[in-house]
C-alpha cells in the first residue's frame, strides 16, 4: 500500500521515501550511494527529496524546485511533510 500524501501533486511514494530516508539518516548512507543504487529515475527524485532534509531553514527559502510540480508545490511544504513524517515514524 502506497502512503499518500494530501496536497502533494506529485503522487510520491512516502513510504519510499521513508525507506530511503532512514536508509540516509539512521544508516548513514550517503546520497551519493542512494542515488547509485536506484533503479528508477523516480526512485532518484524520492531520493532527492530527502536530501532537502539537510538544507538549514534560511537557505530553503531560496531554492527553487526544477522538478515536473515546481509550479504547483512549494519545496517548503513538502520537507515539512517529510520532516513530520519521518519524526513520526523514528516515535
Amino acid at each position: 500500500m502506497t502512503l499518500q500524501v494530501a496536497g502533494c501533486i506529485g503522487g510520491y511514494d512516502f513510504e519510499q521515501i521513508l525507506y530511503f530516508a532512514k536508509k540516509r539518516f539512521l544508516e548513514g548512507c550517503d546520497t551519493v550511494t542512494l542515488l547509485k543504487q536506484a533503479h528508477s529515475d523516480r526512485e532518484k527524485e524520492e531520493i532527492i527529496l530527502i536530501s532537502l532534509l539537510n538544507v538549514d531553514d534560511d537557505q530553503i527559502q531560496e531554492l527553487q524546485l526544477t522538478c515536473p510540480h515546481a509550479c504547483d508545490c512549494a519545496v517548503r511544504n513538502c520537507r515539512q511533510r517529510l520532516k513530520q513524517m519521518f519524526k513520526e515514524q523514528l516515535n
